[in-house]
């Protein structure tokens, strides 16, 4: 039976398809990463922090959990676009242009954040603005007023000044709906109805322009969620897979090669070069590998393509027990015999008929150690000792970590990727066992 008859067996077998679905789904998932966000877009986004997030809640739930009840707010968004406008001249060159926003809200939860964002052009004088909030039931909050800059931010949640007046969480008194008599304070829960928020602002210059916009943040968003920089995790998320694939496949082709070149190379020679590579592989076995690779993201580089330099080169030292024992059998097969007697060289005879005889064992061990190289970047990204630039799995795992997701109830920032995690070795697991199972005769009676 040929190679490729051996690989269309993969059908008969329900755990091999479901385990093609699954890498099937990883590459469209990597293709649509690479495709939907260039690299160099990725890790902008991904190392600029909180500076180009600020329209993100932070540390906020995906959006899907709302799909189960939660009810939690999203983040509402009111730009110029959408206020009424209304212009007033004030003589000499002044106006007074009032925005009248208007919005929605019928959560069961407070928002998480409330922030005004102002883009200003003025020559001299900078503009004034005097904010009012209104609830549906028409109680009235003066939240002040202030200068603004040509591009400034008020965090309306965060002004000491109101908060004095209003208590420390001023998004509940802002949305708070009236205590009911005998209606506890944990029981406490929004106003459900249409808000207004009038911004006047006093333009002092003819040539002045004010462009507004008022944030609501929310405490879901997007269909990952978000991080404690307001990142959206769908760019680590999505970009892992392509990381992670390209990172394992690399890793498990160059090793899984080298053992077997390697492997064969000493068990053709015999005596001294089989020796050494004997004894090579014996000192590469006791070498304690993840120190190896923490002592080099430590103390020389932590970038991705230099651990896999590294580990490339680690694996060299030697081949395998289990392949120098294939080739050791092989050798005095009729073929190899043949070979020699028409006076073929001994690397003809290794590379022309030894190794290509043993690919379809090699082809199973391949597939099962992709997953063993995606959890290896993923451990030393765990550790802390990750590739900085890239947004991948075990990176998004150890923020998590280090900002206890789990015990301030944010599952879905660590379970995420470790669910992708656990699709990855599944998928590869299952094709590998199904694969050593097609082309090792002694397994398929099991």
């Amino acid at each position: 039976m040929t190679f490729w008859m051996r690989l269309k067996e993969v059908r008969r077998y329900p755990s091999a398809v479901a385990a093609i679905v699954i890498i099937g789904l990883l590459i469209l998932m990597s293709l649509y990463a690479v495709i939907r966000i260039p690299y160099s877009e990725a890790i902008r986004l991904w190392r600029a922090g909180e500076a180009i997030w600020l329209e993100n809640p932070r540390n906020a739930a995906p959006k899907w959990i709302n799909w189960f009840g939660a009810n939690q707010p999203e983040t509402i968004k009111l730009t110029a676009d959408k206020a009424q406008i209304t212009t007033e001249s004030l003589g000499g060159g002044a106006r007074r242009v009032t925005y009248r926003f208007t919005f929605d809200f019928f959560y069961d939860h407070f928002p998480q954040e409330i922030a005004a964002f102002f883009t200003a052009s003025y020559q001299k004088t900078p503009p004034q603005v005097v904010l009012t909030w209104l609830t549906p039931d028409g109680r009235e909050f003066q939240l002040g007023s202030r200068t603004v800059r040509a591009n400034d931010r008020y965090i309306i949640t965060g002004d000491p000044a109101l908060a004095r007046r209003l208590g420390p969480a001023i998004e509940e008194a802002l949305f708070l709906r009236p205590t009911v008599s005998g209606e506890t304070a944990a029981r406490k829960k929004p106003l459900k109805g249409r808000y207004t928020v009038i911004l006047e602002a006093y333009l002092f210059e003819e040539d002045a322009r004010l462009d507004p916009k008022l944030i609501v943040y929310g405490r879901v968003h997007g269909w990952a969620g978000t991080d404690h920089l307001r990142r959206d995790l769908t760019v680590a998320l999505l970009w892992g897979a392509p990381i992670a694939m390209i990172f394992g496949i690399l890793a498990a082709v160059g090793i899984s090669l080298a053992h077997f070149v390697i492997s064969g190379v000493g068990a053709w020679f015999g005596g001294a070069v089989d020796l050494l590579v004997d004894r090579l592989t014996e000192l590469r076995m006791i070498l304690p590998l993840l120190p190896i690779l923490i002592m080099v993201g430590t103390l020389w580089s932590r970038s991705l393509w230099t651990i896999l330099w590294v580990l490339l080169a680690f694996n060299l030292i030697g081949g395998t027990k289990t392949f120098r024992a294939m080739f050791l059998q092989a050798r005095e097969a009729p073929y190899i015999e043949a070979a020699r007697a028409y006076g073929a060289g001994n690397f003809r005879i290794i590379f022309r008929y030894l190794l290509p005889r043993m690919i379809p064992v090699l082809v199973p061990g391949f597939v099962l150690a992709i997953p063993n190289y995606v959890f290896l970047e993923a451990s030393l990204s765990i550790l802390g000792l990750g590739d900085p630039l890239l947004p991948t799995w075990g990176k998004v795992i150890q923020e998590a970590y280090s900002n206890d997701a789990l015990y301030k109830g944010m599952y879905y920032w660590l379970l995420e990727p470790a669910f992708l995690l656990m699709l990855t070795g599944l998928g590869f697991s299952m094709l590998g066992f199904t694969l050593d199972r097609i082309f090792n005769p002694r397994l398929r009676s099991l």
